[in-house]
């Protein structure tokens, strides 16, 4: 099952189920053309992990192998971006670059869950595209500027139930209809439950937060006026525009 959550022709925020026949909901089914998408989760905060595949720890001048534990860092709601939305490029940073990655939908409250329950607290899954502001991220050791200002996170465009996911789902974005990154969710270096249980040792999670899993080799720079589009098997495809601002604030 693939829930979404839309704005019906009268503008009303709605939640539904995703199907062939339109989007269901208990009164009645939506074409999907005639609304619009908003982020499928309303997340207190996502949870990302850096370097999550090995051929993207090589490209970024880190060992390879897999660290002792995840590295962590954070993005706040200000950073979400609703499919079809607009990922707004600051006007006076460059380079901006997309990182395609796996998110994972927390269902319920989640604090020092042991990696063999980890999965019980799982709602879904769906698309995440860390969008990273390299220059600030290069001089910051917590990565805020870097990685949390304002759109730099589109989700979506579903959440997709577990059994829907393969083990091996397949991980693909696309610049401008090229692709750019492909991996699978099988050659994360850590496990969704190893994560879930490394993070929630510390740090509660609640429902709806995200966990963006890393990203595989292939970063590559935005520029306005491109097409950007990531694909997760079993989930579907999370599309946005690229702009930039005009004035730096």
């Amino acid at each position: 099952m693939r829930t979404v959550r839309f704005s019906d022709p009268a503008g009303q925020p709605r939640s539904g189920t995703w199907t062939d026949d339109g989007i269901v909901t208990p009164a009645t089914t939506y074409d999907p053309a005639e609304v619009t998408l908003l982020p499928p989760v309303q997340p207190t905060k996502i949870v990302c992990q850096a370097g999550g595949y090995a051929d993207h720890r090589l490209e970024s001048g880190r060992e390879e192998e897999r660290p002792d534990r995840p590295e962590l860092f954070l993005k706040t709601p200000n950073c979400v971006v609703a499919p079809g939305g607009a990922i707004e490029l600051p006007a006076d940073r460059s380079p901006i670059e997309y990182e395609a990655e796996i998110g994972v939908v927390i269902d319920e409250q989640c604090r020092c869950v042991d990696e063999s329950a980890a999965m019980s607290y799982v709602a879904g899954f769906t698309c995440v595209n860390d969008i990273s502001n390299r220059p600030d991220q290069r001089e910051e050791r917590n990565w805020v500027r870097g990685k949390a200002f304002d759109a730099s996170c589109p989700i979506g465009p579903v959440v997709a139930t577990p059994d829907d996911v393969p083990a091996d789902a397949t991980l693909e974005l696309r610049l401008n209809g090229t692709t750019e990154q492909q991996s699978s969710r099988d050659n994360l270096l850590f496990s969704i439950p190893e994560l879930i249980a490394e993070i929630s040792s510390l740090i509660t999670l609640e429902p709806g937060d995200v966990v963006a899993t890393g990203t595989p080799f292939g970063p590559g720079e935005l520029t306005a006026g491109d097409t950007v589009a990531v694909e997760v098997e079993g989930v579907g495809v999370l599309e946005n525009t690229v702009t930039r601002a005009e004035h730096a604030r």
